[in-house]
């Protein structure tokens, strides 16, 4: 493809992506999915951290053996992977398993150990961003379980948007659902969840770098705390 040519298709997509977010606003996850599913096909997949399997199982009863992509960063809790085969065992989705070019000792070995706390934004870049970046590189649009309710930083989260930075459209059918909305979802369809959400976590990343929420904190301040930093880099 020429460059003219993928600027135009960029065009298209952003154009596509600004008026299903703005038509779809009100629709219901399924609805959102199955417009993603119609439109885009095997060009379309979910990412999942595995916390939860919410929208994996929402997008597979749209589109049965859908890829589901996830992120292997070599610090996940035993918990997370765990998580991960169970949905791939259970579900009718095809588990995508992506790492980082290096190992944690090849990033130890490299950067010095402990990465994640001298300089996390990096340490997230190496081991989430940039491989998440090639992961995509066959999809032309990608789901996500964001929610607004979950912190400041995803208040105005669109349930259809344009990936600017991966010049992809962002689906994040749960956008409007609360945390009420999740647990109901995952009591009437007995959806698979990460077993550290009844340990006191509220949200599960990198072992390192995630620990229990306090009573009366929102559900990403266990993540990265004391360092000032609520997000990993692949949503901003």
């Amino acid at each position: 493809m020429t460059t003219a040519q993928e600027q135009h298709s960029a065009a298209r997509l952003r154009q596509l992506a600004q008026d299903a977010g703005r038509e779809l606003e009100d629709a219901p996850a399924l609805e959102i999915l199955r417009w993603a599913a119609e439109t885009f096909g095997d060009r379309f997949c979910v990412t999942s951290s595995m916390e939860d399997a919410v929208v994996a199982h929402l997008a597979s009863r749209v589109l049965p053996g859908v890829p589901v992509v996830f992120l292997d960063t070599g610090y996940h809790f035993p918990e997370t992977l765990g998580t991960r085969d169970a949905v791939e065992a259970v579900m009718d989705v095809e588990v995508i398993t992506l790492t980082p070019n290096q190992t944690v000792a090849q990033q130890d070995s490299h950067y010095g150990p402990k990465l994640h706390d001298r300089d996390p934004d990096l340490c997230c870049s190496l081991r989430k961003v940039r491989p998440l970046e090639e992961g995509l590189r066959p999809f032309d649009a990608w789901a996500t379980g964001l929610r607004r309710d979950e912190s400041p930083t995803r208040a105005d989260t669109p349930v259809v948007g344009w990936d600017e930075r991966r010049q992809k459209v962002k689906v994040s059918p749960i956008a409007r659902w609360t945390q009420d909305d999740v647990d109901a979802y995952i009591a009437e369809h007995g959806v698979l969840t990460n077993p550290l959400l009844t340990d006191g976590y509220a949200s599960v990343g990198c072992a390192p770098c995630t620990r229990r929420v306090l009573e009366g904190e929102d559900s990403r301040a266990g993540r990265w705390a004391g360092q000032g930093k609520r997000e990993c880099g692949i949503h901003l």
